[in-house]
């Protein structure tokens, strides 16, 4: 059996594959995004911790301070912040590559 696990997949009709390096985004993305927004509306943590309770998401300042500073919540969590914010629309741009 040939071993090809070094060696690109050459067939004469396959198109040309390009793989590309996966785009990071992490906690420090999703972290800056948000504090962003915050900072676009002049908002405050107490002034969020206020807009999510109208929403039913009940959270102290100190805890949603935690959460930002760590950038580890989930999706859900991001979207009500978002829509508290009064966020519309996010646009993301894939950071540049090297």
């Amino acid at each position: 059996m040939l071993d090809t696990r070094d060696t690109p997949a050459e067939t004469p009709d396959a198109p040309s594959v390009r793989v590309m390096k996966p785009v990071a985004v992490g906690p420090a993305e999703v972290k800056a995004m948000l504090k962003a927004e915050l900072k676009r509306r002049g908002l405050t943590y107490a002034d969020l911790v206020e807009r999510l309770a109208q929403q039913g998401v009940i959270e102290t300042e100190a805890n949603l301070r935690n959460k930002i500073s760590r950038g580890a919540f989930t999706a859900t969590f991001f979207m009500q912040c978002l829509m508290a914010t009064g966020c519309d629309h996010v646009q993301i741009t894939p950071p540049k590559r090297d």
